[in-house]
């Protein structure tokens, strides 16, 4: 993507070798999403170099994402690109294909030939918080402040977070979250499993540079197979994981023959 286009997708995009930042660069509103900024993320992550092995999610201007530019929900502004209301003239079908588009960014962002990071200060609500959930690793600001807004705002996550949320802290944690919408701290983040990693807010970066180093200190090829191996293993019986892993096995014997 041009500059220019990465600008009307509100983000910024800095590739420094095997490491691409993608910041969420609207500060004047919190980050507050739009479609036009999920489009974007998509096709950054489409046009990615094989060579990138990590991504960076996060926030310009101190927060990650106010969630969702709740322009898109006001009747007023229903002929506006992406406003929520004005698709209520389609049929449920069609309502749920946009959906389906929208979601796009957050599947891509689990894609096994890059890690994903989310770096998460200020705040990340509703749709911000499901774009956390949506990368692989969380490394949050201590007084980082997560909610999933959408039951009190009479909607349901479906930005792909739901399913995540329940694999780092539980069903039953999972379901107190987000049907009270309370407030989940960086620090609590942490001690449920929301978190890889909490620090104070001046350390992110350093906290950010000792993963990405971590993360990218062993083979690409054998780092990416086993992101695979363990994103399937739920949907597979142990017999099925276990021939997942051999045959997984002998594609790296090959690679380190040279074969």
């Amino acid at each position: 993507m041009t500059p220019e286009e990465l600008a009307r997708a509100d983000l910024l995009l800095d590739v420094d070798g095997p490491v691409a930042t993608i910041t969420l660069n609207r500060p004047e509103a919190r980050n507050a999403q739009r479609p036009r900024l999920w489009a974007g993320i998509a096709r950054v992550l489409d046009e990615l170099d094989e060579s990138v092995r990590v991504v960076v999610v996060r926030g310009a201007g101190g927060t990650f994402s106010a969630g969702l530019d709740l322009g898109m929900l006001d009747p007023a502004r229903a002929g506006d690109d992406g406003n929520l209301i004005g698709t209520l003239a389609l049929d449920d079908q069609a309502i749920i294909d946009q959906i389906d588009v929208y979601q796009q960014p957050f599947v891509r962002l689990t894609d096994p030939r890059f890690i994903s990071i989310a770096v998460v200060e200020g705040h990340a609500i509703g749709a911000g918080f499901q774009l956390a959930l949506a990368c692989d690793l969380r490394i949050v600001a201590e007084d980082a402040r997560f909610c999933m807004k959408e039951p009190a705002l009479g909607l349901v996550p479906d930005l792909v977070g739901t399913k995540p949320l329940v694999a780092a802290v539980g069903y039953a944690r999972a379901l107190e979250i987000c049907a009270s919408a309370r407030v989940v701290s960086g620090t609590e983040a942490g001690e449920i499993g929301l978190a890889q990693a909490v620090v104070p807010a001046s350390e992110l970066d350093t906290a950010v540079g000792t993963m990405v180093a971590s993360l990218t200190a062993h083979a690409h090829g054998a780092v990416s197979a086993t992101k695979r191996l363990l994103q399937e293993a739920p949907g597979r019986t142990l017999d099925e994981q276990r021939l997942a892993e051999r045959t997984a096995q002998v594609a790296r014997f090959r690679a380190l023959a040279g074969g």
